[in-house]
Formats: C-alpha cells, sequence, structure tokens
C-alpha cells in the first residue's frame, strides 16, 4: 500500500496536470449553466459562473498514470461510484445523476476553486485533506454537502 502522505509531492503535480488537461475538455465542450443553476451557483458564493460549464458523461474519467490512479483510488476521491467531478470552472456528471443536490455541491467546490486562485493552489490543499482527513471527512467535502440543496 502507497504511503500517500509521503507521495503528496509526486502526487500533487501529477493530479494538476491531469485536472488542467480534463478543466479544459470541459470548458471546449460542456454546456453553459442553466439560469437556474446559475441562481444555485451565486447563491453557494461562485462569483463567475457565466465561466462555468458542464459535461454529461457515461463514466467519469479515471487517471491513466499508475500512480495516480492508485491513489484516486484508494482515497476515494474516484472510483465506479463517484458521479460528480469539479476541476476549476468544470463539471463532469454521470449521465442520469445531474440532480440539484449534486448540482449545488459540485458548484459549492468552483466557489472553492475560486477562492483558492487556480487548480494549482486548491488540489495542494484538498489532496493533504483527503489524505490526513478521508474523503468524507475532508474540510472541503464537509463544507461543499453543507451546502447541497435539497
Amino acid at each position: 500500500m502507497m504511503n500517500l502522505r509521503a507521495a503528496l509531492p509526486v502526487l500533487i503535480p501529477k493530479a494538476v496536470q491531469w485536472a488542467e488537461t480534463h478543466s479544459r475538455l470541459i470548458l471546449g465542450s460542456g454546456r453553459p449553466l442553466s439560469e437556474h443553476e446559475s441562481q444555485v451557483a451565486r447563491a453557494v458564493g461562485v462569483t463567475s459562473p457565466e465561466l462555468i460549464r458542464v459535461l454529461d458523461v457515461s463514466k467519469l474519467p479515471m487517471p491513466e498514470d499508475p500512480i495516480l490512479y492508485q491513489a484516486a483510488v484508494a482515497t476515494g476521491m474516484l472510483g465506479p461510484n463517484m458521479v460528480g467531478l469539479t476541476l476549476g470552472h468544470g463539471i463532469y456528471i454521470g449521465h442520469g445523476h445531474c440532480t440539484l443536490r449534486l448540482i449545488s455541491h459540485e458548484l459549492r467546490h468552483v466557489y472553492q476553486y475560486e477562492q483558492a486562485g487556480s487548480i494549482t493552489a486548491f488540489l495542494g490543499v484538498y489532496l493533504e485533506q483527503i489524505v490526513t482527513s478521508g474523503y468524507q471527512n475532508a474540510p472541503v467535502e464537509i463544507d461543499a454537502r453543507n451546502h447541497e440543496a435539497r
């Protein structure tokens, strides 16, 4: 089993590169928010909802890099049960899972990225929290769950 804390200096740059690549893909081919989704984005603190794009996918992408893949699965950050993933202003939503609850959760992650200032800055904090506290107990995940519309 990989020591995730010790591996962070290697994992973070790989995760940033993967996230930036997928963010560009979403921004280039995703749909803009609906008016209602834009209202939800503003309600959860997003400053630039017009920049957000959502891409409906049959399955969330997994990293091809073996070390990054192993870390994503080991932490529970990515896997077969995940239906949403936010990368900067880009959001992947699993086909058939675009609920108000999920979209508000992912929009709160957009807010967190905006507050951090970049994908690099956010992922450094996020991955540290995941490794230290676990996915469910990471403060950024708790914050996103607390902003889910019901």
